[in-house]
């Protein structure tokens, strides 16, 4: 399966590009101009300046999108004599791309991609597979597709998406096939940002809503368990502008991360606990009168009403769940919140309602008021003075944020709660919805409205979701449904869904798995058939994803190693076989305009443009204040919360699995551990290429704390063992004083291949609300390998 080597042209080493990216810079631009393909003369560079021996001189150009959870940094492709010759940051970013993006050109000839449809010919995971035609390869999901339906209906295939590639001719047309099939299982549960779905939604009235230009205009930034120096490596100047302007930024986090070293400060809590050092800042702020009571009384449902009775809202009509009911000072009456004229009690202590109801304002302090500096620091491992002075400085800040981006606190039992927590703070002390300030998701254009490829027809009988995070528990008792094939594509659950021992045991359970990837990664080890799907710069797609300002074109540039073949091509065709391929057989022009349309953009605009801003340079999610929930105020009660048992106002409680439970559990294992992303990769994608080797991790790496080293008598660069009675991960020590003593790091996305995946020990807890994921609520121990 391996291919010839690497071209000449493509001299520029791994630690090459680190030096020349660091003195890179890069223009800002509104948009780019040109259509494809051109050259590089066409493209708009200075041909006379360039010197006689470039090598790129006369090279086609073309433009796609880095597509996985990141900053879909926009890219551009040189090729000569039909091969990539490299890639670079397109002008349409305000810095170079990160190492990843750059990768692109080596995954393009790395000779460990797949070319062609392999069938499984040895015991799952043993990695003996053999080549088969695609014709071969369509009979047999044909026939397995058609045997699981009459055997147990459509619902037992099921079907899995990760965040590997957020394209529009992707997951959505995986959705549109598997609809029209009849309706396929998937699965429930977020890896990744359940907790902002489930807070922020609610109470804001919608995420993905971009702040990211806001940044720089800020005084004071709270990146709060989150580490875009990694993560959002397309934009982090942006923060260290902020302190370039004498500004502060505060990273929260038991990892001294590469963002905390280029901080004004690092605050270390115990994981999980996050929700309490929120709400002992809530208290701060309320106590000493630092909340924006303007803000608070015309923006949010800090003085609307709740019956002390019922536990509800107390609502104009029921049939309007945003007319809710204040208590009005001037008349002594209970109005509307909207109510002309009216003037709000924020606390009802002294009026005639006090005794039948509470406000939201009154609600949310009686769970601050359990959290007391001091209580906090014993909770939460940080100093009281700490969280005084951070609530004091945040409140009183003119431009204050705090960065969540999909953190890692939200991984966690209490995950929901720390967003909202974080929520209520920026809202009460009036830091949403101007310059300078917010709350950053994971930032995008959920706002603009975007289309769907393919017509999805509705379901009629939909299946029931199986929770991913007990995924395998439930392949193996067949509950909710028994699963007759598993399509895996854009992801892979072997390095990513926790318990991994309990996933690999499904894999092999499951008569029929099929994972479509360009590499024969951990899940397709387990597979039963491996499809080749084509990478960046191979076919033509855009993106438009919620995640990112930017509507993207996405390129074909070259052809793609053997007989690789698009996600699109791979359903069109099957489409065909199961009688509605009429279906899939619109031009790739029409399904892009499709997409793109409800914005107001065209498919010949992008191939003009590449790249449109859709929400612009000076964009604020909820301006001046005005937030899209239905009363168009912050919603701090949060109705969905109470509906699945939990309270309905945030508050918090220490988690099940903690390391100072003084349980079996904790004696057992008194280690918390963290997941840690990694510069190598996005999850798991980038993790095998070799070109990374140089300057990156080629072991995963275990953080300890020199303490707790010293304990279990680990060094520095000991092999060691992280086990618990989940399953065993394997690396090298990292021993000093970059994480929190009584946690350890673990990276996030190694392949099997190479050691294991960390969620082998990761906590598969379910359920948790809004659907959290608890990776990072994990207990632990680790001892040198033997």
């Amino acid at each position: 399966m391996k291919r010839w080597g690497r071209h000449a042209e493509r001299a520029l080493t791994r630690r090459a590009f680190v030096g020349a990216a660091a003195g890179a810079s890069a223009a800002a631009v509104v948009g780019l101009a040109g259509c494809s393909p051109k050259s590089a003369q066409e493209a708009g560079q200075d041909t006379n300046s360039q010197e006689a021996d470039d090598p790129y001189a006369g090279a086609q150009v073309f433009y796609t999108s880095c597509p996985p959870e990141c900053q879909h940094h926009n890219l551009k492709a040189y090729v000569i004599d039909g091969r990539i010759a490299k890639v670079e940051s397109s002008e349409l970013n305000d810095c170079a791309a990160c190492a990843r993006g750059i990768a692109r050109s080596y995954m393009a000839d790395d000779p460990n991609r797949l070319s062609m449809p392999l069938v499984r010919d040895g015991e799952k995971g043993s990695g003996s597979f053999k080549e088969v035609t695609w014709d071969e390869a369509f009979d047999l999901i044909e026939r397995k597709f058609t045997e699981a339906i009459e055997s147990d209906g459509v619902h037992s295939i099921c079907y899995v998406t990760g965040s590997g590639n957020f394209g529009s001719m992707h997951g959505p047309v995986a959705n549109a096939f598997l609809a029209h099939l009849g309706g396929a299982s998937t699965t429930t549960g977020s890896l990744c940002c359940a907790g902002t779905t489930a807070a922020q939604t609610p109470i804001y009235g919608q995420r993905f809503l971009d702040t990211r230009n806001q940044i720089e205009k800020s005084d004071y930034v709270i990146i709060w368990g989150n580490n875009p120096a990694i993560s959002k490596q397309g934009y982090f100047q942006r923060f260290e502008k902020v302190v370039e302007n004498g500004g502060k930024v505060i990273v929260v986090d038991p990892v001294f991360t590469e963002s905390a070293s280029k901080a004004s400060e690092w605050v270390a809590p115990w994981p999980g606990t996050d929700t309490a050092m929120a709400l002992a800042m809530i208290k701060v702020v309320i106590d000493e009168g630092l909340y924006d009571e303007a803000y608070a009384l015309e923006h949010t449902c800090a003085p609307c009403l709740v019956d002390k009775a019922t536990g509800e809202p107390v609502l104009e009509s029921a049939d309007d769940p945003s007319s809710f009911m204040v208590f009005d000072l001037e008349s002594s009456q209970i109005v509307r919140h909207d109510f002309e004229g009216a003037k709000p009690a924020l606390t009802l202590e002294g009026t005639p309602a006090a005794e039948a109801y509470d406000t939201e304002f009154e609600l949310i302090y009686a769970e601050a008021a359990k959290w007391d500096a001091e209580s906090a620091e014993v909770e939460c491992g940080v100093p009281a003075a700490d969280i005084e002075r951070l609530a004091r400085e945040y409140a009183q800040a003119e431009r204050a944020m705090i960065i969540q981006n999909m953190g890692g606190f939200m991984r966690t039992e209490n995950g929901t709660y720390a967003v909202a927590t974080q929520l209520y703070l920026a809202a009460l002390c009036g830091h949403v919805g101007h310059e300078g300030d917010g709350v950053s998701d994971a930032g995008g254009m959920n706002e603009v409205k975007t289309g769907n490829p393919i017509e999805v027809p509705e379901v009629g009988d939909p299946a029931p979701s199986i929770p991913r995070f007990k995924f395998g528990e439930a392949v193996l008792s067949e509950t909710p449904l028994k699963v007759n094939v598993l399509w895996s594509m854009t992801g892979n659950p072997m390095t990513q869904w926790p318990n991994t021992n309990m996933v690999r045991a499904a894999l092999e359970k499951i008569p029929f798995v099929v994972t479509v990837d360009q590499y024969l990664t951990s899940t397709a080890l387990y597979s039963d058939l491996v499809l080749p799907v084509a990478a960046q710069f191979e076919h033509e797609d855009v993106l438009a994803n919620h995640r990112s300002h930017w509507i993207q074109l996405c390129e074909k540039a070259v052809d793609g190693p053997g007989e690789v073949k698009s996600d699109f091509e791979i359903f069109a065709e099957l489409a065909g076989r199961f009688g509605f391929g009429e279906a899939f057989g619109k031009p790739m022009s029409e399904m892009i305009d499709n997409v793109v349309k409800p914005a107001g953009l065209s498919y010949d605009e992008l191939v003009e443009k590449k790249a449109v801003d859709v929400v612009g340079e000076d964009y604020i999610p909820y301006k001046d204040g005005v937030f899209l929930t239905k009363s168009r105020k912050a919603e701090f009660w949060v109705r969905s919360w109470k509906e699945e048992g939990f309270n309905p106002i945030a508050t918090y409680a220490r988690a099940e699995e903690d390391a100072r439970n003084g349980d079996d559990l904790a004696a057992k294992y008194p280690l918390f551990s963290v997941q840690r992303k990694t510069y190598r990769s996005v999850h798991s994608t980038f993790n095998n290429l070799e070109w990374m080797d140089e300057v990156c991790d080629v072991r995963p790496v275990v953080l300890l704390n020199a303490v707790d080293a010293e304990e279990r008598g680990i060094a520095d660069g000991d092999a060691v063992v992280v086990f618990n009675d989940r399953g065993e991960h394997r690396g090298v020590a990292e021993v000093g004083e970059r994480i929190k003593q009584g946690v350890v790091g673990l990276q996030n996305g190694w392949w099997e291949q190479q050691g294991g995946s960390s969620s082998h020990v990761t906590n598969d807890k379910w359920k948790t609300l809004g659907g959290t994921h608890c990776c990072n609520q994990t207990l632990v121990e680790v001892k040198k390998e033997a």
